[in-house]
């Protein structure tokens, strides 16, 4: 019996590779964000794969927004058996020259919303009688770095979160809480991010796919657990920054000027951080090769080739065998 997915943030990055993902294993899918174009966009998407597809545009900080994407998922599909919360936004800059109004939004989308997600969606299941919740954290809510502190302080905030919402739903049979922290992952958020530090940001090395953290994803819906990591590093890091502070603090601030910006100046922008934009939604950021799409074209280049040198072939047998008749 395939489930009902709900999917916060579905038009970029992990959030959409999620929905491919779920999509792929016959689910029913509840996709919602912001910009209704991409949406239907990513529903497409997710038809072809021979899902069933409901998209809510959702900006998840307006107040009652959640309550009323849950009441479409059950409306449409009649329960929810899993909530993915993906939406979230980044910002670069020192604390102090961030503008406050840019600090509050990342930490309304990308904490509290998530909280207001727990709140809605733990409710469905607890009158259900079971269902799974996902959340997307990072390897920044176990280790901090210079320049995001409203990213970094709201993963932080989101690990105490879940970490409370499970010791919390022992008592409530069937329910479960997830948090998958992913290290750098090669999506569009950090191009798409608000930047008032004048360099842009990256992912620093190594760098996963979005689509592993979804299989990570698809994995916790199948079999939930506490908290999966994903990303070579994330243990090195949290390592470092438990047991040797000091060194980490003389380190982290070097290696994110080196590995985590890029050299070119920016000029000051807000990004994504208070409305979409729909020309830099994907799940790829193009920070990695994408070697499946790599395959198909060098592949699909290579058969068109013989193809058409076996054509050529044909063509001069053909020729021959006219002359020799």
């Amino acid at each position: 019996m395939s489930r009902v997915v709900v999917i916060a943030g579905a038009t970029s990055g992990i959030g959409r590779a999620a929905a491919h993902e779920f999509a792929g294993r016959g689910d029913r899918l509840v996709l919602a964000a912001r910009d209704p174009g991409t949406l239907a966009e990513a529903g497409r998407e997710c038809r072809r794969a021979g899902a069933e597809v409901l998209t809510v545009p959702t900006d998840v900080t307006q107040p009652g927004a959640l309550d009323a994407l849950a009441t479409a998922a059950v409306t449409g599909f009649g329960r929810i058996d899993v909530w993915l919360h993906t939406a979230a936004v980044m910002a670069y800059g020192r604390f102090e020259e961030l503008p406050e109004p840019v600090f509050e939004q990342v930490v309304r989308t990308d904490l509290l919303a998530a909280a207001g997600a727990a709140r809605v969606a733990l409710r469905h299941f607890k009158e259900a009688g079971g269902g799974t919740l996902i959340l997307t954290g990072s390897v920044l809510g176990h280790v901090t770095a210079p320049y995001m502190s409203g990213y970094v302080a709201s993963k932080w905030g989101l690990q105490g979160l879940a970490r409370a919402l499970q010791q919390e739903a022992r008592d409530l049979p069937g329910v479960h809480i997830c948090l998958v922290n992913p290290g750098s992952v090669d999506t569009p958020v950090y191009q798409r991010a608000a930047n008032h530090l004048g360099r842009a940001g990256r992912p620093p090395l190594p760098v996963t796919t979005p689509e592993r953290v979804a299989r990570a994803i698809v994995d916790c819906a199948d079999r939930p657990r506490r908290e999966v990591s994903v990303g070579r590093a994330n243990v090195v890091m949290r390592f470092g920054f438990t047991l040797l502070p000091g060194l980490y603090d003389v380190l982290v601030g070097p290696l994110m000027r080196a590995a985590g910006l890029t050299g070119g100046p920016v000029p000051p922008t807000d990004g994504v951080v208070f409305t979409p934009d729909p020309a830099n939604a994907s799940v790829r950021g193009g920070w990695l090769p994408d070697l499946p799409r790599l395959v198909r074209t060098v592949g699909g280049n290579a058969l068109l080739r013989g193809a058409r040198a076996a054509q050529a072939v044909g063509g001069s047998a053909a020729a021959a065998l006219r002359r020799d008749g």
